[in-house]
């Protein structure tokens, strides 16, 4: 069932993710907005460690894994999103639910390949404000989406190396609508950006055995400098709003589309851990990345703004009681937690606009070849209210269903 209705369900869930809101935030208006993507719920729940692959899960964070596979796994996951807003003077709570990843990883003998779409980034904000009796409204929606092919292949006993290309596409605009007391017509300016562009990303992944009964792994990830292109279009008018509130153009000014590229700086990953086969594990990892840039995107030029290195920090883990008890669930059950801390690389204000993440989770058993349920919540803040900025507490669901099945291996018996 899983060969037909598996891929079935990944082409009509990709027209979903390519079209949702994946974010409220307001500092999705920097950039191409926030990276929203923190690994599968098996990931996320031990803090986004992604140094531990197995063969019955997919790890999208490092293409080494997909070596590591023993079942064709078809995974998706999908979270319900808390968000509370908090600045120096005022609070507002938002929710909103979104579809995280859809992907697939099929084991061929020594070597593993996976496909499927998760988000890049997403923007979506909307900010009202009255000054001197000159009313704004500041708006953005879209984001950025990657389509990847990846391959993990066992070059030697333990080793794995992989790579992953990625298509990324997507849309993003701005709307920017200035209105004074007592004069009839508004202004208003849109920008569109359309971005698209092929990037790579490298993985190692390796493991040796201590005192025969702990196994230590180590991870390297590498994402060289890259540039995607941008396409963007610019639209002026003056406006008035109807009595329902539309916007009624009275005059508008097109602007000549320009051709462009941002710049994304080069990122590395680096993690280590131990434990012990199908009962525990902990692991540490750190990443790095060179500042990006975005003037390209005209609408985000700000002196207020800078795009710095950014650094970030995890530590996580599982622990399973007991994986082939006969009578107690429970046993089975993999118990995941984690920690991470982000320093995102925006600073605006100069204030460095930085994340802090924990983590809790569980893997459960759910039918036959290892299918199973991973459900997790992680609570995360980011930013700070000093400097009339805002802080986001973020309280996050998220579920995701992992059916494993044997593909493409001939039938020992007739």
């Amino acid at each position: 069932m899983i060969k037909k209705s598996g891929l079935l369900l990944l082409l009509l869930m990709t027209l979903n993710v390519t079209a949702q809101e994946g974010t409220f935030s307001p500092y999705s208006f920097f950039g191409i907005g926030d990276n929203t993507f923190k690994g599968t719920a098996e990931n996320r729940s031990m803090g986004g460690l992604s140094v531990f692959s197995d063969s019955i899960h997919l790890n999208l964070q490092n293409p080494a894994s997909y070596s590591k596979l023993r079942l064709t796994t078809f995974t998706t996951g999908v979270a319900a999103n808390t968000l509370n807003l908090e600045s120096s003077t005022a609070t507002d709570e938002l929710n909103f639910s979104t579809f995280d990843y859809i992907s697939v990883g099929i084991p061929l003998n020594k070597f593993g390949v996976g496909f499927g779409l998760k988000p890049l980034s997403s923007v979506g904000y909307d900010i009202q404000t009255l000054e001197d009796e000159v009313a704004s409204s500041l708006s953005g929606r879209g984001g950025v989406n990657t389509v990847y092919l990846s391959t993990g292949l066992n070059l030697i006993k333990n080793l794995s190396v992989g790579v992953t290309a990625n298509y990324n596409f997507g849309n993003i605009e701005n709307k920017n609508i200035l209105a004074q007391v007592d004069i009839e017509r508004s202004s208003r300016e849109i920008n569109t950006s359309d971005i698209n562009g092929l990037t790579l990303d490298f993985g190692l992944q390796h493991e040796f055995k201590i005192k025969k009964r702990f196994t230590v792994r180590t991870s390297l990830a590498y994402s060289p400098a890259n540039s995607l292109n941008l396409e963007n279009d610019r639209q002026l008018a003056t406006i008035i709003f109807g009595n329902d509130g539309s916007e009624i153009v009275v005059d508008q000014n097109t602007a000549e589309s320009t051709s462009s590229k941002v710049d994304f700086g080069q990122k590395y990953n680096a993690g280590l851990g131990v434990g012990q086969d199908r009962k525990w594990f902990v692991g540490l990892e750190y990443t790095h990345q060179e500042a990006s840039n975005f003037d390209a995107i005209n609408f985000n030029n700000n002196i207020d703004l800078d795009f710095i290195e950014s650094n970030q920090f995890k530590i996580g883990g599982f622990y399973i009681p007991r994986f082939n008890s006969p009578r107690n669930y429970f046993n089975r059950i993999v118990y995941r937690a984690g920690l991470r801390y982000n320093e995102t690389g925006l600073e605006f204000r100069g204030e460095s606009i930085n994340e802090f993440g924990i983590s809790f989770g569980v893997g459960l058993p759910a039918g036959r070849y290892f299918t199973n349920i991973n459900l997790g919540f992680e609570y995360w803040t980011r930013g700070t209210t000093a400097d009339n900025l805002i802080q986001e507490n973020y309280l996050s669901f998220y579920i995701s269903l992992s059916f494993n099945d044997l593909w493409f291996q001939k039938p020992k018996y007739n």
